[in-house]
């Protein structure tokens, strides 16, 4: 076995991936890693330079040239800390987008694998990391929930109308799962996880559990 051990925390937007995945990183004492505010940093970047998010090589440049730092939790581009715009509503809108950009993919996935060999390994959240990114992962998770589900967290959060915000997740869903580059799906030996009526602490240790019985 590999001296990396990965664990793969895939799902849709709003499924609870951020919130799972810090929480297991704890508990398993690995490094954690938010590969989607990796995209968002080469999105937020994109939209200061007024570079068009449609334009696939100046966005696919933007990513190729960017000095990304990510520590405790913040996230820093160029010298610029994007911390807090890369969940403004400008960024949520083009990060899909971005996100489907060849090669924005490609440039990420040598930066996450990257990012791992440095770390040995730990818990990576994002969309395509079980499928694609660490296709040989100790475990893979997907995480889901209902739209419904997504949208009142959503909202419970940071407000807005319930009933926009879970057709934009839908939206979103459609976007992520039909780009021809890496789409968001189940890999066939990922564990599917519904968050959506579950504690996290009872998913959390439900994957410890499954975590440790892959490593004996």
């Amino acid at each position: 076995m590999s001296k990396e051990i990965v664990v793969a925390i895939d799902g849709p937007a709003g499924a609870g991936k951020s919130t799972v995945a810090k929480a297991l990183a704890n508990a398993l004492k690995l490094k954690y890693l938010d590969t989607g505010a990796m995209f968002r940093a080469v999105t937020s970047l994109a939209l200061i330079s007024g570079t068009d998010v449609h334009d696939e090589a100046g966005v696919g440049s933007v990513a190729e040239t960017m000095d990304l730092v990510m520590e405790d939790g913040s996230v820093v581009a160029n010298g610029v800390d994007v911390t807090t715009d890369i969940r403004s509503i400008a960024v949520t809108n083009a990060v899909s987008t971005v996100a489907a950009n060849s090669r924005v993919r490609s440039n990420m996935r040598d930066r996450q694998r990257k990012w791992s060999e440095l770390n040995s390994g730990g818990v990576i959240e994002g969309r395509d990391i079980g499928t694609v990114v660490f296709p040989d992962a100790v475990l893979k998770v997907y995480l889901t929930a209902s739209p419904r589900v997504r949208a009142e967290r959503r909202v419970a959060e940071a407000g807005g109308n319930i009933d926009e915000i879970e057709r934009s997740i839908a939206e979103r869903d459609l976007k992520d799962s039909t780009r021809a580059d890496s789409p968001l799906q189940e890999s066939a030996d990922s564990v599917v996880v519904d968050t959506s009526n579950r504690a996290i602490d009872e998913i959390v240790n439900s994957i410890v559990a499954l975590v440790s019985d892959r490593l004996k």
